[in-house]
């Protein structure tokens, strides 16, 4: 474990590669929250793009603080988990292209096919506090 915001290569290329996050954020009453996410990293911060009035994103508004869990798909041995606070939120042209981005990444779709009626989507820039890695 170390607790510096810098990622070795190893450990960047598990939020590059396509492999699934868990995101847990607090509820209202303490209570964690999970969800399985697409998963980014942008310079030393983590990003997870969601929708506007989902749970997290909610959760986020009350309490920034977050943990992320990333396992490695093809080595289940290999992973990172982060404790950390989303320290921006971007709407906006940004937060749609960059769905599109993991649309791309993940299911290699050039638009991100998933899109409802109305949805507003939100990236939420984290912050690492705490970084473990196996």
């Amino acid at each position: 474990m170390y607790n510096n915001e810098n990622f070795d290569s190893a450990t960047r290329k598990l939020f590059e590669d396509k492999n699934i996050a868990f995101v847990a954020t607090l509820m209202k009453d303490g209570s964690p929250q999970i969800t399985p996410v697409w998963i980014d990293i942008e310079g030393d911060s983590i990003l997870v793009n969601t929708a506007m009035g989902r749970v997290k994103q909610k959760n986020i508004e009350k309490d920034p603080r977050i943990a992320i869990s990333v396992v490695d798909r093809n080595n289940p041995y290999h992973m990172v988990s982060v404790r950390g606070e989303v320290t921006e939120q971007i709407t906006g042209q940004v937060a749609e292209d960059h769905i599109d981005k993991m649309a791309k990444k993940y299911l290699d779709k050039d638009k991100y096919p998933l899109r409802t009626e109305g949805e507003q989507r939100i990236l939420l820039k984290v912050t690492p506090k705490k970084v473990a890695v196996m």
